[in-house]
């Protein structure tokens, strides 16, 4: 059962989703989540018996909306963070939703992932990584958001090598990542032994000039070759327009993934 007693503190704001049927706690001043991380939850859905890792996983949000969507398929769902106020907020926000039977949160380092969960542990891990080397990038404010958008604590290489450790066998592994940025990713999930079967590429909107903003890859674990790329995705209808039918979609009741 959902439990409503938010709290009441100034350094943290409350956001829903779904017409209020889901609520997220997050920092007022730190690190928000965005639309990448809506992105990344709809990307693959959950099949029945599913259990999944949300590497460094901020507040929750991923985590919330996938069991949100797929909460009777999933198993259980282990949110992963190292920032232990975002791990408690994460944590909250688990209870709030009423969710408790199937979301944990632990505060750890995913560099040492195997102290945490024995190899090959879930069906599934999903992940939005800090993008950018330190020192590049978005200037961040605050520390929060420094480590959660530059890797200060982490490379891509070794966000790809615990993501890993803890999947099973043709398991699958998705992130979203800067589009620029793609070959970056690649070639860390191939070296980390996952092969990218599924490349979804976002765009803010439909303009043959617009460069691509952000990419959505699914990878499987020791998956040989062969990779799928998706139809674009596009934000916005048009440049500084509203959302495009597809993106207002994914914040509808009762969505569910379409084909391919």
């Amino acid at each position: 059962m959902r439990d409503l007693s938010i709290r009441k503190d100034e350094n943290i704001r409350v956001d829903s989703l779904f017409g209020g049927r889901l609520v997220c706690q997050q920092p007022r001043y730190g690190y928000r989540f965005s639309i990448d991380s809506i992105l990344l939850a709809h990307f693959s859905s959950l099949k029945c018996g599913d259990s999944v890792l949300d590497m460094g996983c901020g507040c929750g949000i991923i985590g919330l909306i996938m069991l949100f969507r797929w909460q009777m398929r999933c198993q259980r769902l282990v949110g992963l963070e190292i920032q232990p106020e975002l791990a408690a907020l994460a944590r909250m926000n688990g209870h709030l939703n009423g969710f408790d039977d199937k979301y944990a949160v632990i505060d750890g380092d995913l560099r040492d992932i195997k102290a945490f969960f024995p190899a090959e542990s879930f069906s599934r891990v999903v992940c939005n990584p800090p993008y950018y080397v330190e020192g590049s990038g978005r200037e961040s404010a605050d520390r929060q958001s420094l480590i959660a958008r530059h890797q200060v604590c982490s490379s891509t290489d070794q966000i790809m090598a615990a993501a890993f450790l803890a999947v099973k066998n043709r398991g699958t592994v998705s992130v979203v990542f800067p589009a620029d940025g793609l070959i970056e990713l690649i070639c860390s999930m191939v070296s980390a032994g996952l092969s990218p079967k599924r490349i979804q590429v976002v765009y803010s909107y439909p303009e043959p000039s617009a460069a691509a903003t952000l990419v959505l890859v699914e990878a499987v674990k020791n998956g040989g070759p062969g990779t799928r790329i998706l139809p674009p995705f596009y934000v916005y209808h048009e440049k500084n327009g509203s959302y495009s039918d597809t993106m207002k979609s994914l914040y509808d009741l009762h969505w569910e993934q379409r084909s391919d």
